[in-house]
């Protein structure tokens, strides 16, 4: 039997903060909360079908979008689990409009977390996979003090560790503190997250792209180019590609980081700014893409360098193994001129 099947998530996040006398135990800490609340909602999900869960709430989040009851579940579970610890100063959720604030008879402390409580959710009730991203910064404003949306509006850089839990056929975590990329797979007779992948690498190149390829007539004409160059058959160059498609982000980068690929959400004339949320799922899938050996751009800059100026911000996105990414931005930034006549036209 393997020797990682017996590290449970909480001992290898104790044995990474040992080789960092600094550390103080508290990440190690806030990240077994997060373990908590992904538990919990990973059982409220496999038992979907069975109890008043599925369905809309009625109501909508601060995009626009119907909002499910089991999104809120999972945003008030997340919540619930962390607002208590002393951890942190302030929170954001992509389904609450404005910042968290930690209540004013529990501790302030120095992290700030921002979340997506359950992204793909509009694949719940055909019961694919699903997901939670987090991510966590230190605070910027002063210690002690509540926090602001200062704290939340930083380069995604910054971050100190990021996160997802892909519930599916099982329940996976993967986190990263900077320091390699780990995934844990829950173990639902004993309920611990067990060490199933140790510092994943993605590989550098890949045959598999993800893109919803209905939003062909309106792409970016380099966009275009670049998916018809891998539907192209060229044997020295490993092409066709196969597309690979879940519509529920989470599970579409976590193959990739597995198996290699490229994940696309790119702008086109209805959404110029592309539709994927720069804080709650860009940046953290950006440094856990990076830290394994990929690369994430919004096709001209690094997702990470991005200076967000709005809590709800949103940017294109390509993201996976690194060669697939900068081709993609090089045929991209050959119909930059002709893609702005483009998009001007179509507004």
């Amino acid at each position: 039997m393997s020797k990682t099947q017996f590290m449970t998530l909480a001992r290898h996040i104790i044995e990474g903060e040992k080789r960092h006398p600094e550390a103080t135990g508290e990440l190690s800490r806030l990240l077994s909360d997060l373990s908590l609340a992904a538990k919990i909602i990973s059982l409220e999900v496999n038992k979907a079908g069975l109890v008043d869960i599925l369905g809309f709430t009625g109501g909508n989040n601060v995009h626009g979008e119907q909002v499910k009851k089991l999104d809120m579940f999972a945003h008030d579970i997340l919540i619930r689990a962390m607002d208590h610890g002393g951890h942190f100063c302030v929170m954001a959720s992509e389904e609450e409009e404005n910042i968290i604030h930690i209540p004013a008879r529990h501790k302030i402390g120095k992290y700030v977390l921002l979340f997506d409580p359950l992204d793909g959710s509009s694949n719940i009730d055909v019961n694919i996979s699903i997901g939670t991203i987090f991510s966590i910064y230190k605070r910027v404003t002063p210690d002690g003090m509540p926090g602001t949306l200062e704290d939340c509006l930083q380069q995604g850089l910054n971050q100190v560790a990021a996160g997802y839990i892909v519930y599916g056929s099982s329940t996976i975590l993967v986190y990263t503190t900077g320091e390699g990329v780990h995934g844990f797979t829950l173990d639902p007779s004993f309920g611990e997250f067990l060490l199933s992948h140790d510092n994943i690498k993605i590989p550098k190149k890949s045959h598999i792209y993800s893109i919803n390829e209905g939003n062909y007539l309106y792409w970016h004409p380099g966009l275009k180019k670049y998916i018809k160059y891998l539907q192209e058959e060229d044997e020295k160059t490993e092409r066709p590609y196969s597309s690979r498609y879940v519509g529920s982000m989470v599970a579409d980068i976590h193959r990739n980081l597995l198996y290699g690929g490229i994940f696309m959400y790119p702008a086109d004339h209805r959404h110029t700014n592309g539709k994927l949320r720069l804080m709650y799922e860009c940046n953290p899938m950006s440094m856990i893409i990076e830290t394994a050996g990929g690369r994430a751009s919004n096709g001209k800059k690094r997702i990470l360098e991005i200076q967000p100026e709005i809590l709800h911000e949103k940017t294109p996105l390509f993201i996976g193994s690194e060669e697939d990414v900068r081709m993609v931005e090089e045929f991209m930034a050959k119909e930059e001129i002709s893609s702005e006549v483009y998009f001007s036209n179509k507004s």
